[in-house]
């Protein structure tokens, strides 16, 4: 079983709201389901897989402003401020804290309605310290 978790921080790296999608699907249908959980911000940073224009129209069109590297297969290269973007560590401090969790890391469970209840207790805990 594999699956792919999308996240939403704050600005501290703290979670904020979680997605939990099917490993095959694409990044999309996680951006597209955590669209109208993003709190106000003046920027949203993202990865490669998070790249589309759809979704980078959303964003502006709720006042945020995308920092996302456009896909290498791209015809026409994306402008991203390469400075905020090195900020994005902070999200993969993120994954790594919550991967200090064993039941996270290692997914003993089958389930993906328990497993995401082990993720949503170890945010939990994440946000409190």
């Amino acid at each position: 079983m594999n699956t792919k978790l999308h996240a939403v921080t704050g600005a501290n790296g703290r979670p904020l709201s979680f997605f939990i999608t099917a490993g095959q699907f694409s990044d999309y249908t996680g951006a597209a389901a955590l669209l109208y959980d993003l709190p106000k911000a003046k920027w949203l940073l993202g990865n490669r897989g998070y790249d589309a224009d759809w979704f980078r129209e959303a964003l502006q069109a709720k006042g945020i402003e995308p920092c996302i590297p456009g896909q290498k297969s791209r015809l026409q290269p994306v402008k991203y401020d390469k400075r905020r973007h090195k900020r994005r560590n902070r999200i993969e401090i993120m994954f790594g804290r919550l991967k200090d969790w064993r039941c996270v890391a290692t997914r003993y469970d089958r389930r993906p309605t328990v497993f995401f209840s082990a993720i949503a207790l170890a945010a939990t805990v994440i946000l409190w310290l």
